[in-house]
């Protein structure tokens, strides 16, 4: 897989979209790539995005391991190779278990989540594969999480959706030619494995 964007350079920017770089330089794994590379291109977006996303990973009222493993569900759905590897040391030093991420990654249900996980699984894997929430599930997680966290996870969902495609349009590689952490498999068949 080729990547389809030069990576832009520092010091190649104009003076203008250097304070967005340098905010994203704080916080990211990957310096400018990623999507970031992609976003810089398109500034005035680029600058709303870094604004949506530090929110939803700093300072969401989601905790932190459930907010990562959101985004690893949808690196998976997505076949994201560099959102899952960027998101898998954030998401095990926050505390979810190498044993989940080991079958989210080989596109199996997990079979040793946390009830607050399996919540978390069980929505973000409907609304994404069916873009529904079913009642029972909708009220189970207002009752578990209350509501500002469930509307705060169904946004960070659709956002990594994007994310996702962002990165899958554009073609970004593990850096340093690293291998990718994903089997990629038809949307079909993540469906029905992911559903099971």
């Amino acid at each position: 897989m080729t990547e389809r964007l030069t990576q832009i350079a520092y010091d190649d920017l104009p003076s203008e979209v250097r304070p967005l770089a340098d905010d994203i330089l704080k916080i990211s794994s990957a310096a400018l790539g990623g999507p970031y590379n992609a976003l810089l291109r398109s500034p005035e977006m680029g600058r709303r995005c870094f604004d949506h996303l530090d929110y939803l990973r700093f300072k969401t009222s989601v905790n932190k391991r459930l907010n990562e493993f959101a985004i690893l569900i949808q690196a998976r759905i997505s076949n994201a190779q560099f959102e899952w590897w960027a998101h898998e040391k954030i998401a095990r030093k926050a505390g979810l278990s190498d044993e989940v991420m080991l079958d989210l990654q080989n596109c199996t249900r997990p079979r040793t989540m946390q009830a607050d996980e399996r919540l978390v699984y069980d929505y973000c894997v409907q609304l994404s594969l069916n873009h529904r929430v079913p009642d029972a599930l909708w009220q189970e997680a207002i009752d578990q999480m209350g509501e500002q966290a469930v509307i705060d996870l169904t946004v960070l969902s659709g956002t990594y959706v994007m994310v996702s495609m962002l990165l899958n349009a554009t073609q970004v590689g593990i850096p340093q030619g690293g291998a990718a952490p994903l089997q990629v498999m038809d949307p079909v068949e993540i469906r029905q494995r992911l559903l099971a």
